[in-house]
């Protein structure tokens, strides 16, 4: 077995090598990382006699929720206890909060008791974590991707901090690829990277450090796997057409294309900060204005496998929904503000379905854009002048003095009218007879525009 080959294979994960040993080496989730905050205290070994507050970490994953616990655990000096909630049931927890009160009482030693997966638990499960958390026998970590106001039953919740982690920047990605690639824990310097490759493996990961390292070390595999089964080993330093095993080897180098190979889907040309990003989104967009379903679910697909931010993508859904579709169906802004909060609750990959039911709702509903035409053009109005005084009769009544200066009189309640609608004026002097708002003939804005008509006769505005 060559060098190669051994540095590849029989080893623990790579994403496990480069767990950080404590809070420093941690890439990303600073906000939670400052002077002082309450993860950085419970790693503190000064501290570690002392009480501490429980934790949920909730986040997607990959964001480092056991690495900061094993990092606190590394670097606190305090009895670390792991246990998973996919196989661990009450008697399991019993036991631990058993010896915590044990190690304390006898010792000393303050316990970290680490749950993967918190949301996993039955409510039963979650209760026997209690009486350990409230009386400090156990400093619990608990670990969830689910939302804690769902998966977390309230008391526990009540006794604990709930610290959000957020997906990994690009900028902290590429750090971590960088330190993956040269440090001992990790490929050792072995293969270089070059920096389409370290570009697609950021874009691949989605903000997921796990999935980064895991893409990298199966590229880096293949690489390791062509050179020993015969790519040039060895560089010919001093022109002499000869080497020998002192000299230096060439470095097997990762290419986009390795990248492609290694996870098996092909690698779109999409920088989330340059041209094609624009580009895509701007299809995109276009597409649903245009009603053509296969072209907008086209360039949604795309945006999604080049790991666009989900949530950007559901922001843009909500501005098509009120900018392209408005009142011609009333439905679609609160489909869309739902896809939005569904993606925030259930992340990726589950999160694309929402986006496409979306995607396709709005792309096949009636298109109107009056309120939107409506509101730029009072605003227009306003930005030029075009303002007056509010109408006496509309002016508030309710403050001293404001009856005697005419406020509110002769104002009609529009319920005490047999239409629900009284014949009064209700813009100012300059204004009167402007229409902002004219409903399209399409979807629901055709029947607006009957009552609309109806409505401007009775208030005297259509002339």
């Amino acid at each position: 077995m060559t060098g190669t080959q051994a540095l590849f294979q029989g080893t623990t994960p790579l994403a496990v090598r480069m767990r950080p040993s404590s809070l420093d080496e941690v890439a990303g989730q600073q906000h939670l990382l400052r002077r002082g905050s309450p993860l950085v205290a419970l790693a503190d070994p000064n501290r570690a006699s002392t009480g501490a507050v429980s934790v949920i970490l909730w986040g997607p994953p990959g964001t480092g929720k056991t690495t900061l616990a094993q990092a606190i655990a590394r670097s606190s000096g305090r009895r670390f206890v792991e246990l998973s909630a996919v196989t661990a049931g009450v008697k399991d927890v019993r036991e631990v909060m058993q010896e915590a009160l044990t190690q304390r009482d006898l010792y000393g030693t303050s316990t970290i008791l680490f749950l993967d997966e918190i949301h996993r638990f039955t409510k039963a499960q979650q209760d026997a974590l209690l009486p350990g958390v409230e009386n400090g026998w156990v400093v619990l970590i608990a670990a969830t991707t689910e939302n804690p106001s769902f998966s977390v039953v309230s008391p526990l919740l009540s006794r604990s901090l709930l610290l959000t982690l957020r997906p990994l920047s690009d900028e902290e990605l590429g750090s971590l690829l960088d330190r993956a690639v040269t440090d001992a824990r990790g490929l050792a310097g072995s293969v270089s990277v070059d920096a389409s490759a370290r570009a697609a493996l950021i874009r691949l990961s989605s903000g997921d450090a796990r999935r980064a390292l895991t893409a990298l070390e199966a590229a880096a595999s293949m690489v390791g796997a062509a050179r020993d089964v015969g790519g040039p080993d060895e560089l010919d330093v001093d022109g002499e057409g000869e080497s020998d095993g002192d000299q230096a080897r060439e470095l097997p180098v990762i290419t986009d294309d390795v990248v492609a190979q290694a996870v098996d889907r092909a690698l779109l040309r999409y920088d989330r900060q340059g041209d094609e990003h624009y580009d895509v989104i701007s299809a995109f967009i276009k597409s649903i204005r245009g009603s053509d379903v296969d072209a907008a679910l086209h360039y949604l697909a795309r945006m999604i496998e080049a790991g666009e931010d989900p949530r950007f993508i559901a922001r843009r859904l909500i501005i098509s929904a009120a900018e392209d579709i408005g009142l011609a169906d009333p439905q679609a802004l609160p489909l869309a503000v739902a896809a939005a909060d569904a993606v925030q609750f259930i992340g990726m990959p589950e999160g694309r379905i929402p986006l496409a039911e979306a995607t396709a709702y709005l792309a096949t509903a009636a298109k109107s854009n009056a309120a939107y035409l409506a509101i730029d053009k009072a605003i227009a109005d306003v930005r030029g002048g075009r303002v007056g005084t509010v109408p006496l009769h509309l002016r508030d009544a309710h403050y001293a003095g404001a009856k005697k200066l005419g406020h509110g009189k002769g104002y009609i309640y529009p319920h005490d009218t047999e239409v629900g609608v009284a014949t009064q004026q209700y813009l100012p002097d300059p204004l009167r007879g402007v229409h902002y708002y004219e409903p399209t003939p399409r979807g629901a804005e055709r029947d607006i525009r009957t009552r609309l008509d109806k409505i401007r006769r009775i208030l005297g505005s259509d002339d």
